[in-house]
């Protein structure tokens, strides 16, 4: 099965929106990572009082199949709404749990 890695960077505020639509889609399972701070085309969000703000990144794996109407969703979500969103998409090479 044709396996893909989805990151999602979002404002933190709107996380919880993303994760319904990753919940809508079936999604089991996910990591996020809360309070990332960084620089990027939205400008500085660095949680501090000059530059306010933070966002969270979604990781999950899911087939390619299921990735296709999952990432239609948050693009049609973001058109509506205005929200600005990151998505990259990876191929996974391997898989597997250890312990």
């Amino acid at each position: 099965m044709d396996m893909k890695l989805l990151m999602l960077i979002v404002d933190e505020t709107h996380k919880e929106e993303l994760e319904a639509f990753l919940n809508r889609a079936g999604v089991v399972g996910y990591t996020e990572i809360p309070r990332a701070l960084g620089v990027g085309s939205s400008g500085p969000r660095l949680a501090s009082r000059a530059f306010p703000g933070s966002s969270a990144v979604i990781f999950t794996v899911l087939s390619s199949d299921a990735l296709g109407p999952l990432v239609e969703d948050v693009r049609a979500y973001c058109r509506d709404c205005g929200q600005h969103l990151k998505m990259l998409v990876w191929g996974v090479e391997e898989m597997a749990a250890t312990g």
